[in-house]
């Protein structure tokens, strides 16, 4: 996808549609893949023409990249994602384990955030089609890499490994967790899904963590 295809809608779509339009979408494309989501049924859904649709939007390319910003942009206000620097200290572990809960608590309170995480792992689509997709990631990516400069820093990560080797490894731990509990969170309750969070957050902890960090040992 290009970049001119995210230029942003004409503020003339009244808020409430716009919402509606984009939540469609994204539910469309999370349970249909790109190539198989129907443009007819996000229009037909939303009360919409085709030529209403299209003076908004030049392509479901553009219709999709719009749906990965929004979202991603609504799920970042939600998170308030701290510096990275405000981690520094004897309860590293402690504060990223408190993130990643607030992450799992605000992903829960809109449907549309579990379509988004979707969105990054459709069979039919690589994040190199897309430049919303592309420029998310890459977000993330730096985030996590200052995150995980800050544990080396306080002594709170290992740093036996090169650190961008290091952020590589974790970032793709992070996404193999996070596909796998977008594919099975429907067969666990609320109480089952943070249990698992816990521990598959334990599970990094034991990887990353020096043995000083690690809880029952001594500083």
């Amino acid at each position: 996808m290009s970049e001119r295809t995210t230029e942003r809608v004409p503020g003339v779509m009244a808020p409430q549609r716009y919402r509606r339009l984009l939540a469609t979408a994204a539910g469309e494309f999370a349970s249909h893949g790109f190539e198989q989501a129907s443009l007819n049924a996000i229009i037909r859904a939303c009360g919409m023409s085709k030529s209403s649709f299209y003076h908004y939007f030049g392509s479901k390319e553009a219709l999709f990249d719009r749906v990965v910003e929004e979202a991603s942009a609504a799920l970042a206000r939600d998170l308030d994602a701290p510096d990275p620097e405000t981690l520094a200290g004897a309860d590293f572990w402690d504060r990223v384990e408190a993130f990643l809960a607030q992450a799992l608590a605000a992903s829960a309170r809109q449907d549309w955030y579990a379509d988004l995480g979707r969105l990054f792992y459709l069979p039919d689509l690589s994040a190199e089609r897309s430049a919303a997709l592309q420029r998310v990631l890459a977000g993330v990516a730096d985030w996590l890499g200052r995150v995980l400069a800050v544990g080396r820093a306080c002594g709170a990560v290992r740093d036996d490994l090169p650190a961008s080797l290091q952020a590589e490894l974790v970032f793709a731990l992070l996404q193999a967790m996070d596909r796998w509990s977008l594919r099975h969170m429907n067969e666990f309750d609320e109480a089952a899904i943070a249990g698992l969070a816990h521990r598959q957050f334990e599970a990094m902890r034991r990887l990353l963590a020096t043995d000083a960090a690690m809880p029952g040992t001594d500083a």
